[in-house]
């Protein structure tokens, strides 16, 4: 089987209810059948003592060409069969899923490292305004000064 051209499309959502993880990793391993290995990270709103609530809103137009030029630069720096890159937007809870990115390549290392670029990018440069809801009202949430150094080390 060829390997993929880089024309061929990336599986990038922007998500305003929940998601299937199942379903989207079963089908994402199906269809990249020939690939040596697939990376996976799911990120969840962390249940930490007062958080209530998680809001991530966003300007669609540019979060969605964002996220899929972030995902092509994924595919090609790191020769990969497939990317998958889902994210949420509104209100989660803690426990609900925000991110679930995959990669498929034809060795594990490019499918870890293609997992973990594109993690630390949508991490600290993305195109979401992050809040929090506590007992005391809504709290807005920067990205951390770890977040930023965990992006420059791929440059």
């Amino acid at each position: 089987m060829a390997r993929l051209s880089l024309s061929t499309p990336l599986d990038v959502r922007l998500l305003d209810k929940g998601m299937s993880v199942g379903e989207a990793l079963a089908a994402f391993n199906a269809t990249h059948a020939e690939a040596g290995g697939i990376a996976t990270f799911l990120g969840k709103v962390r249940p930490d003592g007062e958080v209530r609530a998680l809001e991530l809103s966003h300007y669609e137009p540019l979060t969605l060409a964002g996220m899929e030029e972030l995902a092509g630069n994924a595919r090609e720096r790191f020769d990969l069969d497939g990317v998958l890159v889902w994210h949420r937007v509104g209100v989660m809870v803690p426990g609900e899923a925000i991110v679930l990115i995959a990669a498929a390549a034809r060795h594990r290392r490019s499918a870890f490292e293609a997992a973990d670029f594109l993690m630390d990018h949508l991490k600290s440069a993305a195109w979401f305004w992050k809040r929090e809801r506590r007992a005391d009202g809504w709290h807005w949430i920067e990205p951390r000064p770890e977040d930023h150094e965990d992006r420059e080390r791929w440059k």
